[in-house]
């Protein structure tokens, strides 16, 4: 595994990704490329063939190659891609590329096979039965991929690694989980994850079973285990959920909850008892704005999901507003400015001058820095 398959997968369906479109899936469906578990071998033969556990287009008799769009769960910039080809051993496609688009609101099939695609990895071999890994070298945020096999075949899974770039224009509208994955928190640190993933806690929706949370093992020595994660951006909590849904025998006593902020380390939440297979809430008065938050649980076991609800400070959508939109890709950028109607010469100049930095007109300030601008 490289470094880049530990960031998320953007495209995994349980992060609501979808394959929205494809030219071809003969044998095998689309819908297949961003199942979020592995493959699996399948012996069993319909009415087309050997059904096998990912996309399948029809051999190819005429010039051209196959192809299938995904619509990222969560848009960001694609730092790796994953062309899993597992099982698939005399019909796998011999190359692929991908290319990227950025695409504003929810666009339809027709408007997505006209969208401005950019490549993001070039065409290359593909090895069989293997999962094959590709850097992608980016610094533009997409919401959409394309991968293209050459010229047909199987794919078993695509993951789309990276890293993910909320629209800050979401995060105005309302109250939100500085924690969750899908708005731009990441794990960064854990004691211990044997039994299952901490990206797991701050996953979407509400998991089905214990195996979709964080599980450490049986501790037998001193001390307890931890997750941290860095928030979306600096913000107040105000909520924090800490979730036992389905940890039952297993579930940690008690747990405690520490932001690091520019003042340095405050508890957000003391040292407090918890109960098996619980959703806890607890409000969180007067918290300054933090950066990262430590979860400690003691002395050890499992949790479904942690959410930590709040808003941004001034000083964190800011610094996510610039982020977000110096990632945008120059057509991307110039519609979001056309549409808050800034004139084509100053989105022009503006587009060119990124990053940003200086005094912004106020209509754009309030767009990128926040309302408070």
């Amino acid at each position: 595994m490289t470094d880049f398959a530990r960031l998320p997968d953007l495209a995994r369906r349980d992060l609501g990704g979808a394959v929205v479109a494809a030219n071809d899936d003969f044998f095998a469906a689309r819908e297949n490329l961003i199942l979020p578990y592995p493959p699996v071998a399948r012996a069993e033969f319909g009415h087309k063939g050997k059904e096998y556990d990912g996309w399948e287009t029809r051999r190819r008799r005429t010039p051209g190659h196959d192809w299938a769009i995904v619509r990222l769960g969560a848009p960001g910039i694609v730092a790796g891609v994953v062309i899993d080809t597992s099982y698939f051993s005399g019909n796998y496609p011999p190359r692929a590329s991908v290319d990227g688009a950025a695409v504003e609101g929810h666009p339809s099939v027709d408007e997505l096979t006209k969208a401005d695609w950019q490549p993001l990895l070039g065409l290359t071999d593909l090895a069989g039965n293997r999962h094959n890994y590709f850097p992608v070298y980016s610094d533009r945020r997409v919401t959409h991929v394309r991968l293209n096999i050459h010229p047909d075949g199987g794919v078993a899974r695509l993951r789309v690694h990276g890293t993910v770039v909320p629209d800050p224009r979401m995060v105005d509208a309302g109250p939100l989980d500085l924690a969750a994955q899908e708005n731009g928190g990441r794990i960064t640190g854990v004691s211990d994850e044997f039994y299952g993933r901490p990206s797991q806690l701050i996953g979407r929706g509400l998991p089905r079973n214990m195996g979709e949370g964080w599980e450490t093992r049986r501790r037998r020595a001193a001390g307890n285990d931890w997750v941290e994660l860095a928030l979306a951006c600096e913000g107040v909590v105000t909520l924090a959920e800490l979730d036992t849904t389905w940890f039952l025998g297993n579930a940690p006593g008690t747990a405690s909850l520490t932001g690091l902020g520019p003042d340095g380390e405050v508890t957000l939440l003391p040292r407090t008892r918890l109960q098996p297979d619980t959703r806890h809430r607890f409000v969180i008065d007067g918290a300054p704005g933090v950066e990262k938050v430590r979860l400690d649980v003691h002395p050890d076991g499992g949790m479904a999901r942690l959410r930590l609800w709040g808003r941004p400070t001034a000083a964190g959508r800011a610094a996510l507003g610039r982020r977000w939109f110096d990632a945008l890709p120059d057509v991307q950028a110039l519609e979001v400015l056309g549409s808050i109607g800034v004139p084509p010469q100053v989105a022009g100049r503006l587009v060119g001058a990124r990053p940003l930095s200086g005094e912004l007109p106020p209509e754009v300030a309030r767009l990128i820095d926040g309302p408070a601008a």
